[in-house]
């Protein structure tokens, strides 16, 4: 047998021998945040998540070392999506309008895909001074980095008022994009679909934009 031939007759096993360990990966992830948004972060136990999952005990140590690697492997999540779409946003020559638009549309398209997550991001991270580690709070800090500058182009095009600081609006926006997640979130009220979305998005950018516009004799 060639060696072209041996490598392709082991690639579907090796294909299979991968994809097994992602799912089973990703079946502790989901268990986690299940577990972690019913019981919080400090009272989850491992052998919780394990049952959760439908694995052993040790299978959950083998793919994350311990509780706090699996913590920060939630942590990670949400925040490689929402640098990922701001890096995007960054790159595109549409209005500050659009791009804080297509934030507010990933906040709540997180909340209504994976409610467990966007939980946990509320109540154990982002209201949680104990999990709040130094380390922790430099991504929030990169996050109003971001959405700053994205409001300081809104001040450089005319549409949004310069007698206030960029970073001032910019808390603004974030403080009322982050209170209404956080209110649906601890009244447990889950979001019904497209229409419901675009709605709450609307509403949130003209109370913003009205607030903030540039205010116009």
């Amino acid at each position: 047998m060639s060696i072209n031939a041996c490598y392709c007759s082991t690639m579907p096993n090796s294909h299979l021998h991968i994809d097994a360990k992602r799912d089973v990966k990703a079946a502790i992830f989901d268990a986690a945040c299940r577990v972690i948004r019913g019981r919080g972060f400090h009272q989850a136990r491992v052998t919780d998540i394990a049952r959760e999952a439908g694995i052993s005990y040790g299978l959950v140590y083998h793919y994350f070392g311990s509780k706090a690697d699996l913590f920060d492997a939630i942590f990670n999540e949400w925040w490689s999506g929402l640098f990922g779409l701001m890096e995007e946003l960054e790159a595109q020559t549409i209005s500050p309008r659009e791009k804080l638009a297509a934030i507010l549309d990933h906040f709540l398209d997180e909340y209504e895909a994976r409610p467990e997550l966007v939980h946990i991001f509320v109540t154990e991270i982002s209201r949680s001074t104990p999990n709040l580690t130094p380390e922790r709070l430099e991504f929030f800090k990169e996050f109003f980095r971001r959405a700053e500058r994205i409001i300081t182009q809104g001040q450089q095009e005319g549409v949004l008022r310069k007698d206030m600081k960029a970073r001032y609006l910019t808390y603004i926006f974030v403080g009322a994009m982050e209170g209404f997640l956080s209110a649906m979130v601890l009244a447990n009220q889950p979001l019904k679909g497209k229409s419901q979305k675009r709605n709450i998005a609307s509403a949130l950018l003209d109370v913003f934009f009205n607030g903030a516009g540039l205010m116009r004799g």
